[in-house]
């Protein structure tokens, strides 16, 4: 399922670049010190067909940035030079329904939900999936999101019925 492709936008950790996601297909960086010049760089990359962006992030040490989709696809890209680092791959979204991704507070990994209620996980640095957990959601994994102090996760879904 296709969309138009939504925007999206996060602040980077020191809350002073912000990064907007324009038509599922690139990335600009803007410095609010300097906004009214516009984007002072524009990352693009291959526009995925089969799924749209519906969320970005800033690692917490601000060098890369994560897009969940609404498909079978987490993209991670260097937060500096717009590099693809990692597709991270193997969860089930089989609805085409917005799943959003996570860093851990030291950015090594990755989690997202699932459409089976299963959360993965990857490491940042070799794209390895490290773990599968299972949990006790009725529905969907949607939403995963890490204490930024600790190693503590939570995760919430919306019961679907499809």
């Amino acid at each position: 399922m296709h969309l138009s492709g939504r925007p999206v936008a996060a602040f980077d950790p020191e809350g002073l670049i912000f990064a907007a996601g324009v038509n599922s297909e690139s990335v600009k960086l803007y410095d609010l010190r300097s906004f009214d010049k516009g984007p002072f760089t524009t990352f693009k990359l291959p526009q995925d067909k089969e799924c749209d962006w519906f969320g970005l992030k800033f690692s917490p040490d601000g060098k890369m940035i994560l897009i969940s989709t609404n498909g079978n696809v987490i993209r991670l890209i260097d937060a500096f030079q717009g590099t693809p680092l990692q597709a991270f791959m193997g969860f089930t979204n089989h609805k085409g329904i917005p799943l959003e991704a996570s860093f851990t507070p030291d950015a090594r990994y990755v989690f997202s939900g699932s459409t089976d209620g299963k959360v993965h996980c990857w490491s940042t640095e070799s794209g390895v999936k490290m773990a599968i957990l299972q949990s006790d959601h009725p529905g969907p994994i949607q939403c995963i999101q890490f204490n930024p102090k600790y190693m503590m996760m939570a995760s919430a879904c919306q019961n679907m019925a499809f």
